[in-house]
């Protein structure tokens, strides 16, 4: 059993000054040589590891990490294994010397109840040895599978092993254990299943069912090219297995993997972490980088934190069974990560990942923005932050947890009329982790500018829009993530898992299911869309690697562009029945052997056809009808950009429109901007965005599809530009089926427009004005408010941006003057929050791109409480009569609308948590006759203008069915019914 001593040693960590990114995280122990394999014994309280080049076995205290003793064996220990009852410790000898010397590979049995050893002679250069559930060892050498007894000492062939090379012996200075054996291998946590690899030219690999005690391929076979790290791990039940930097699961598809890889066998190292649900890997990216530990997660890759190493992994890790402690092969011998306290470890982490300042004539300037930085372990730990010129940042340097705040100077970027993206750089000498800059998004729009942006951080490489649901899909590539919207409300309804590096996605013909192709992985993800649920998926591999990397949807077919492991391209047939690929024998006449690795597919929405275009100029088009590919062409140098099919035999790549042959016929102007980024059909006409570049105002235009014309006047400049890619394709432009708004990938994430954002706008009209929570009509400073009207905003938005914005889809409010944070904005309402300084008889105006609206006057009482729902704190459930009051119960009340408060809170603003913000005017409660004890009242930290009052309700609070609730505030009061039982 580990002591707290350990456990408070390895938290507190050892740093070294040779990272100059910050601290470091990891105990090393060194050997004195150079480890090939460790062995958890935690019965015993130690850790085996197999000195390969000193030639025994070292074993390492668990309490204190301190080199107990040495256990001197045969030259070479490569690969050991302990018994699953722990009485036996296997170790293979990797000798394979060539003359003048003799070659010893060998075995060792060490009985450690008696210390008793017997060793073996191998004929052939043993890959490792690993114990079974069944306390047997399966030990593979360069020609066979054997399974050794260690009790009898017997050894059964279970199959022969052909074409795995091994290097000989002596090799060249400075070469470490993986580079010498080439192999690795590692039991599940159950016990069940042997996994395995090896070969130093290519790559061999095999899994071992321990029950059956059959051995089979390991779903991966690389005649040429190589998997390095040399390390395999598995999960719990080997559902998941990492093999170098491929990850497989039990049907052999590589579901994930990393794309950027050096392949240095000895340099890294994955582990499963079963309880925590991560995958812990340290697969180098460049040559002689800094030693970084990406914590992912195993579903996707998806990596949340990465941490800086004391040194470079060199070999396998295990996890403690508690899972306090992962233990790997390093380059000093052992490194041990306190992966259980990591929160005794200094971090640092931003709250935000984006900030946005938005300038428009709606505003006299971008508010100032917050974010936190802090330790999510609550250490104070040091920092600083650099900010690019015009951008200021208080303070810049600190210690957390600490509020920073952001602004901007408006005369630096005024001339800008996109968005500038920015970064803020954080970084620390006493955190282990590395800190993802924070993105700023400056935004300086003219009133012609049409458009609101939503903020969605990261990397976004698809858009599609539902053909019969009022939603739109998003593909978040950065995080591997199916980001949902509903196209009523443009908020985030869902996010769902892909697997790594999403790149394109399709709709099934009969609008059921939602396809997803990668980059990272030979898996086609895909999800129900009536009830957003993972399906089983498709494996694209095709006998040839392959990973759909575009898919299109005709009436008769299911077809990606794929790229296969030796880069080269093809096109495959996706079949939902079976979820499984072919690879298309030809392309009809034509040969499918090495198209385009950057070829993108679309269909027409009839089913029809389906267009493909690659980078090389190329364009090919399948036939629904004939099922078979009707025409190719290459009739340009290159292409790149916007991509689209129509349903009228007409298609556009880039700037050029096609006939149904797929003929040139029309070139579009690029006078507006020279990067074409999106198009999409509706009807006989067409949409069209470009771009002159990111930091400027995208261009969206009306296309006559009868002469492949801009139609006259119709270009109309966005709020921000669309994305785009010189050497890639991009489809950046969608259509809610509804035809409500018009959708766009964007700088900084979404610009939503309505439908007819160029047609003539009628000025707003204000007519009421209500309290959000109950929709009374008393309204107090800071209350939450529903404004109502006539021509408020050209679309439903809603922001999730805090602070809350002052314009939202080119819609302003103000009161005598002050800007009023907004919520959500429509047609016909607005929810948004009253400044705390308006109080009495106040104005408000609402600006729009139709116009400022007439004067609405009103009066701001000091308190006015509405309330939004009332919480059992016994079950955290909101009190209903199917959950009614009871007494004794404590209750949170949460409110809009009780007024000032001490310290002040902008509006806007979430409330903070210490100290609290609490009303200037404090509340009484009532239930029925008797009055509730009023134990808290405060803005709710982390809210935005909502308050929670904290009640207890005594025993002599009548039951009934409809008993009045009441609170009084000065000469505020609101009233509600609900039911109280005994």
């Amino acid at each position: 059993m580990k002591s707290k001593f350990l456990f408070v040693i390895l938290a507190v960590m050892l740093v070294f000054g040779g990272n100059a990114l910050g601290a470091t995280v990891g105990k090393v122990v060194s050997i004195g040589g150079q480890s090939s394999d460790l062995a958890l014994d935690e019965a015993r309280g130690v850790l085996y590891v197999a000195n390969f080049t000193a030639n025994r076995v070292e074993v390492i205290n668990l309490s204190d990490l301190s080199n107990q003793t040495s256990i001197n064996v045969a030259a070479g220990p490569n690969s050991l294994a302990l018994s699953a009852d722990g009485r036996y410790l296997v170790i293979t000898h990797f000798s394979n010397f060539v003359a003048p010397a003799s070659s010893t590979n060998g075995l060792t049995v060490i009985d450690l109840t008696t210390s008793g050893r017997q060793t073996f002679a191998l004929g052939n250069p043993p890959l490792g040895v690993a114990f079974g559930a069944d306390n047997l060892a399966l030990v593979v050498t360069t020609q066979e599978y054997l399974l050794f007894d260690p009790v009898s000492g017997t050894t059964q062939t279970l199959g022969t092993i052909a074409g795995v090379t091994a290097k000989t012996l002596p090799v060249p200075p400075a070469n470490f254990p993986p580079d010498i054996t080439n192999a690795s291998m590692a039991v599940s946590a159950d016990g069940l299943t042997v996994y395995g690899l090896g070969s130093s030219t290519g790559t061999f690999t095999f899994k071992y069912d321990v029950l059956s005690k059959q051995v089979g391929p390991g779903g991966i076979v690389l005649s040429s090219g190589v998997l390095g790290p040399r390390i395999v791990s598995l999960n719990q039940d080997a559902s998941k297995i990492m093999a170098g930097w491929v990850m497989i699961d039990r049907q052999g598809t590589f579901i994930n993997y990393f794309k950027a890889k050096t392949n240095e066998f000895s340099k890294g190292t994955t582990a499963f972490d079963s309880q925590r649900g991560l995958l812990y890997a340290q697969i180098p990216a460049v040559a002689g980088e800094l030693p970084v530990l990406q914590v992912t997660d195993p579903d996707n890759l998806n990596v949340f934190e990465k941490w800086q190493l004391s040194e470079n992994f060199t070999g396998k890790s295990v996890m403690s069974s508690d899972g306090n402690f992962l233990y790997g092969v390093s380059e000093s011998g052992v490194m041990v990560l306190p992966v259980g306290s990591m929160k005794t470890i200094p971090r640092v982490t931003a709250s935000v990942e984006d900030l946005v300042f938005r300038g428009s004539a709606c505003t006299s300037g971008a508010p100032a923005q917050q974010f936190t930085v802090s330790d999510p372990g609550g250490n104070r730990v040091a920092f600083r932050i650099s900010a690019p010129a015009g951008v200021t940042v208080f303070p810049s340097s600190g210690v957390t947890p600490a509020v920073v705040n952001v602004s901007i100077d408006g005369s630096s970027f005024g001339s800008q009329k996109g968005t500038t993206t920015l970064l803020l750089t954080i970084q620390s000498d006493q955190a282990i982790n590395v800190v993802p800059p924070v993105r700023v998004l400056v935004n300086q729009k003219d009133p012609d500018q049409k458009g609101t942006f939503l903020d969605i951080p990261g990397t976004l490489s698809d858009l599609l829009a539902d053909p019969g649901r009022n939603r739109y899909y998003v593909l978040r590539q950065d995080t591997n993530q199916l980001l949902v919207f509903d196209g009523g409300s443009h908020t985030k309804i869902a996010t769902l898992k892909t697997y790594n590096s999403p790149t394109g996605m399709a709709i099934t013909y009969d609008g059921r299911y939602v396809m997803i192709g990668h980059n990272g992985s030979q898996a086609v993800a895909i999800y129900d869309l009536d009830t957003l649920q993972a399906q089983p998926y498709i494996n694209a591999e095709a006998g040839a690697g392959n990973e759909a990397h575009s898919i299109a949807v005709s009436a008769k077919a299911i077809l990606a562009a794929a790229v296969d492991f030796q880069g080269k391209g093809h096109v495959i047939q996706l079949d939902l029945a079976t979820r499984r690929a072919i690879q298309l024998p030809s392309l009809g006449a034509f040969s499918n052997d090495n198209i385009s690795t950057t070829t993108v597919a679309v269909g027409t929405p009839n089913g029809a056809a389906i267009l493909f275009a690659s980078a090389d100029g190329s364009t090919a088009l399948y036939d629904s009808n004939a099922g078979t590919f009707s025409v190719t062409r290459k009739d340009f140098k290159a292409l790149n950009g916007a991509y689209a099919a129509s349903s009228f035999g007409q298609y556009v790549v880039g700037s050029t429109v096609l006939n149904s042959s797929l003929t040139p016929i029309s070139t579009l102007k690029t006078d507006t901007g020279n990067t074409a980024s999106g198009f999409v059909f509706v009807d006989n006409v067409g949409f069209r965005t470009t771009t002159p570049g990111t930091a400027n105002p995208g261009i969206i235009q009306r296309v006559n599809l009868a002469n492949g014309t801009l139609s006259a006047n119709r270009s109309t400049r966005m709020v921000e530009s669309p994305i785009t890619s010189t050497t890639g394709f991009t489809r950046t432009l969608a259509l809610l089926y509804n035809r409500t708004a018009i959708i766009n990938l964007t700088t900084s994430g979404l610009t939503i427009l309505p439908w007819e954002y160029d047609a003539s706008v009628a000025p707003p009209q204000l007519t009421g004005i209500r309290n959000a929570a109950d929709q009374s009509k008393p309204v107090a400073p800071g209350t939450l408010v529903s404004v109502y009207g006539n021509n408020l905003s050209p679309v439903n938005v809603a922001s999730s941006q805090i602070p809350l914005p002052t314009a939202l889809a080119d819609s302003c409010l103000s009161v005598n003057g002050l800007s009023v944070p907004l919520i959500w904005v429509s047609p016909t309402q607005i929810n948004a929050q009253l400044p705390y300084q308006a109080i009495g008889n106040v104005t408000m105006t609402l600006k729009t791109p139709g116009g400022t609206s007439d004067n609405f006057n009103f009066t701001v009482q000091p308190t006015a409480p509405g309330v939004f729902n009332i919480i059992r704190q016994s079950n955290q459930l909101e009190v209903t009569d199917t959950n009614p009051i009871h007494k004794g119960d404590t209750l949170d009340i949460y409110v809009s609308g009780m007024g000032q408060t001490s310290p002040i809170v902008d509006a806007g603003y979430p409330a903070p948590s210490d100290p609290l913000a609490l009303p200037l005017v404090a509340p009484t409660v009532k239930l029925g006759n008797a009055a509730l004890a009023v134990r808290s009242y405060s803005l709710t930290p982390g809210q935005v203008g909502v308050y929670q009052i904290e009640v207890f309700v005594p025993d002599n609070v009548p039951p009934g069915l409809n008993m009045p609730l009441q609170i009084n505030q000065g000469a505020g009061s609101t009233l509600l019914a609900v039911r109280v039982v005994d």
